[in-house]
């Protein structure tokens, strides 16, 4: 059986400034085409279809598009929600939508009831694990402690319970949405920390055939069975070096993995510069950025007159401008944005008490913080879902 995944589309999402439906749109029709030319079988998407809960209409319409469009290949689609989604309006009406072929799963209740698919050599079982908020889904599984390598242990329980009651040589596919160990993150995802964990172990996936995660946005195999295709298109400068693609998988009859990155199509690529603004305007080195989006960090000693508007006469897509000033040896940084630069709310938080207090919190001081974080994020979930 030969699948398409892909993931993170993030419908509705804009890069900086810059409206991204249009390339969005482009995105969808590369999708149908390519499920046509190279024989596709099923396509699976695993989550953050769209960028928020209550995305625009002019998203919901290009999901619409999408849909119609996949229903009338005639090729299966499978489709998760992920932690950008609300998953009770993503699955509205996902009954008579899985007449059409366009099945839906965004309840964690329905984690081992698969999309069952046949081909020459017997039936593929597609499982479809949502994004599994802990605390929001600890009563269904079951589990005391609210994590995310809990949850979704327990969601796999259930996958390989139900797999042990389906005929020898069935396969299976997994949809996850989650941050896998080993997965490298960037800046345009949505932190999903719980207890200053957010990442599970790839082992929690051990008995399936395929994993199609989604989350991360830049592609990346963990083993041969656990892939994250990533955004098709980019969300921030830290996806400079990424090579948006989806994957093309050909699963064999005896469960093997064959998969050939598919690329999508780039509206215009990005570049990150740095160093002085005239050094950068006379930089012939540059000219190959000069139609690209741009994120510039200056280090002038002291910021230049006018930078952005004598950075977009060379380079007329600029959209970020950054601050990094040369400092000589030994002057400390002085920039709060340096000062947190990498660091996690918890991190932040905590050099807040050291600062004030002239000591750093205890480990019980530590765990009240990370537990408010925690309840304070669940609750913008809770919200989220409930609008």
């Amino acid at each position: 059986m030969r699948l398409l995944h892909t993931s993170d589309w993030h419908l509705g999402r804009a890069f900086h400034r810059v409206n991204m439906l249009g390339a969005q749109a482009e995105f969808i029709r590369h999708l149908v085409t390519t499920v046509r030319e190279r024989g596709v079988d099923a396509v699976v998407v695993s989550g953050d279809v769209y960028d928020r809960a209550v995305p625009p209409l002019a998203a919901v319409e290009l999901f619409d598009d999408a849909l119609h469009r996949l229903a009338d290949l005639g090729v299966p689609t499978v489709m998760i929600s992920g932690n950008h989604d609300s998953a009770r309006r993503l699955g509205v009406g996902a009954g008579l939508i899985g007449r059409a072929g366009v099945h839906l799963r965004t309840s964690a209740a329905a984690a081992g009831t698969p999309v069952v698919l046949p081909d020459a050599h017997g039936d593929v079982a597609f499982y479809g694990l949502p994004y599994l908020e802990p605390a929001l889904v600890k009563d269904e599984f079951g589990v005391e402690k609210a994590g995310h390598e809990a949850v979704l242990a327990a969601a796999m329980d259930r996958v390989r319970a139900d797999l042990a009651t389906r005929a020898e040589g069935t396969r299976s596919v997994v949809l996850a949405h989650a941050f896998v160990t080993g997965g490298a993150p960037s800046d345009s995802e949505r932190d999903i920390s719980v207890g200053g964990v957010s990442s599970v172990p790839a082992g929690v996936f051990d008995g399936v055939d395929y994993v199609a995660l989604g989350h991360l946005h830049g592609s990346q195999t963990l083993t041969e069975r656990v892939r994250y295709s990533g955004s098709p298109l980019p969300y921030s400068f830290s996806e400079s070096d990424h090579r948006k693609s989806m994957w093309l998988v050909d699963l064999g009859g005896d469960g093997s993995v064959d998969a050939e990155r598919i690329d999508c199509p780039v509206p215009r690529p990005l570049a990150r510069i740095r160093g002085r603004l005239d050094d950068l305007l006379a930089d012939p080195e540059l000219t190959r950025h000069e139609e690209a989006w741009v994120e510039a960090t200056l280090t002038d000693p002291v910021r230049p007159a006018e930078p952005m508007a004598r950075l977009c006469e060379r380079f007329p897509h600029t959209l970020s401008l950054v601050f990094d000033p040369e400092r000589a040896p030994g002057e400390p940084d002085v920039s709060y944005a340096g000062r947190v630069a990498g660091r996690d709310d918890q991190e932040i938080a905590e050099d807040f008490v050291a600062h004030v207090r002239g000591t750093g919190p205890d480990e019980h001081e530590r765990t009240v913080l990370r537990d408010a974080f925690d309840a304070v994020r669940a609750d913008e979930t809770v919200r989220e879902v409930a609008r």
